[in-house]
């Protein structure tokens, strides 16, 4: 409720939404410009007060005040809300107004303040005039036994909660196993079942409720260890750098990289270099070699990340790619210089694969393919079981000619999701028991891979095989043209035992008969 000297008033009053450029000066003596976003009650020709908040020194009442016009208002809360604080006050009337009161006591109110003016100084009354608006209604609110029971952990007697809201000053209808509450207008945060259950728990007392340690039956998943930027760090450990190229390219060199996989064109593309998206990486890499090759930059080793698209049902894929080409090393005094090759590339991306611990269980294995961007001898697709993972290889000879590249150069692709795939580790007890190596060197076809041979050595031997290293390939004296010289070492222990020599070359022999009837080898003397 506001007081307002009548005899300052210009005409009667509004409630009404600030203008632009108008001010006030309240009755604290402070000076504020209004935004349009401030509810004002105003007379005819200026504003007489902030709604909910102050009102102003000009119509205040003061010790000559012979005539008072009081004013006695409910503000919405959500528009009261936060007024106060935009101009940095704070008054009981915005504290109440933004937590809400009843719109129904207004006219007591008035009739209260009427009564103690009379009682107190005297007077004559004038008549209440009442604008009214359109107000919400209180909600009725339905409450049920069960919920009550799910969220205080135990049930509460149906005379109880009835008791509990109709002394809350609350409007009940009691149903079967539930309740239709109104709750008094004053009782703004009560507006959900919820909120009437928290009630309940207030009065009934949080003291008497029981408490129940909660319970849950959980199991761990695998979650995804390796993350892209554990996959970025080992490329530039190994002296990679990073680069970002554009997702749209050239359509002709598109096609000559990638011809088999159709690729999505831009209705309005930028220019008609950059007319499709990219369905490989490799063409934003291969424009950055050559930029750099031109500058006198021979050694490059660059990777990206980043999406590759394909028009068949609108595909995306994140995957890595990475571009090899120069020497081995950097120029030093320790080192010659020596140019890079297919098997330095081939262990960049196996230390990318033994990032993911999925490969502790699965092996990856490199497999001969073709690829119309790269060298039909020098290519391999790699795979971990049936799935494909990616592919690396040299560029194709005719398209370093065509693109006026320094050969050598070396390409490889990876698909990202199955590289961040990972298992939780497993332990597994290392053995006390010394191990025992033999070596052996195989005669065979120099088409036969060494990855052949290795799979078949440990299909064929025992468990107590625990590894087997190719150390060494011989072809020339004393070996057959079109022939080879595998030399293997065959490392062999036991978890619960000394392994005896007889044991061991009883594994031998069977290591040699496999290898020569699966694979024509023979055994080197």
């Amino acid at each position: 409720m506001h007081a307002f000297d009548l005899t300052s008033l210009s005409g009667g009053i509004q409630v009404r939404m600030a203008q632009a450029g108008e001010s006030i000066i309240l009755l604290d003596e402070q000076q504020v410009r209004l935004d349009e976003q401030t509810l004002i009650i105003a007379d005819n020709k200026v504003p007489i007060a902030i709604a909910g908040v102050m009102g102003g020194l000009g119509t205040g009442v003061t010790e000559t005040t012979q005539d008072i016009f009081l004013e006695s208002a409910f503000f919405a809360p959500n528009q009261v809300s936060g007024c106060a604080r935009r101009y940095g006050l704070h008054t009981d009337a915005s504290h109440r107004f933004e937590r809400g009161v009843s719109p129904q006591l207004q006219c007591h109110a008035m009739e209260r303040a009427t009564a103690l003016l009379l009682d107190i100084v005297g007077g004559q009354v004038g008549t209440i005039i009442e604008h009214t608006d359109t107000l919400a209604s209180t909600p009725t609110i339905e409450l049920r036994s069960s919920r009550i029971k799910r969220l205080l952990g135990q049930s509460l007697e149906t005379a109880e909660v009835s008791d509990i809201l109709t002394r809350l000053g609350m409007a009940i209808t009691p149903l079967e196993l539930r309740w239709q509450v109104r709750p008094p207008s004053f009782r703004f945060d009560i507006a959900i079942e919820t909120d009437l259950i928290e009630e309940l728990a207030r009065v009934h007392g949080y003291n008497n409720l029981p408490s129940h340690a909660p319970q849950s039956h959980l199991t761990m998943q695998p979650q995804a260890a390796v993350t892209l930027e554990q996959i970025q760090t080992v490329l530039v450990q190994r002296d990679y750098q990073e680069a970002i190229t554009y997702s749209f390219v050239d359509p002709k060199l598109q096609a000559k990289l990638n011809p088999e996989i159709e690729s999505i064109s831009l209705a309005n593309p930028i220019t008609n270099d950059m007319a499709e998206m990219r369905t490989t990486l490799w063409i934003g890499l291969l424009q950055v070699l050559l930029y750099n090759q031109k500058r006198q930059q021979h050694r490059v080793r660059l990777f990206e990340t980043g999406l590759r698209f394909k028009a068949q049902n609108l595909q995306e894929e994140n995957m890595i790619a990475g571009i090899v080409t120069g020497t081995r090393w950097p120029t030093q005094w320790g080192q010659r210089e020596q140019g890079i090759d297919f098997f330095d590339v081939k262990a960049d991306i196996e230390a990318l694969l033994s990032l993911s611990s999925a490969g502790q269980n699965e092996v990856y294995r490199f497999t001969p393919s073709t690829h119309a961007a790269l060298h039909p001898g020098q290519t391999a697709a790699i795979y971990r079981g049936n799935e494909w993972i990616g592919i690396l290889g040299a560029v194709h000879p005719s398209l370093v000619q065509t693109l006026e590249l320094t050969p050598p150069v070396y390409l490889f692709e990876l698909r990202l999701a199955p590289l961040c795939e990972t298992q939780v580790p497993k332990f597994k007890e290392i053995s006390k028991y010394p191990s025992i190596r033999r070596d052996i060197a195989v005669v065979l076809s120099e088409e036969t891979s060494a990855a052949q041979v290795l799979d078949c050595i440990k299909q064929s031997a025992t468990e107590t095989l625990i590894d087997c290293q190719l150390f060494d390939v011989y072809q020339g004296k004393g070996v057959e043209p079109g022939q080879k010289s595998l030399a293997i070492g065959l490392i062999f222990k036991a978890f619960s035992r000394n392994l005896t020599d007889s044991e061991v070359d009883t594994v031998i022999g069977q290591v040699v008969n496999t290898l020569e009837q699966k694979l024509g080898a023979k055994l080197r003397t």
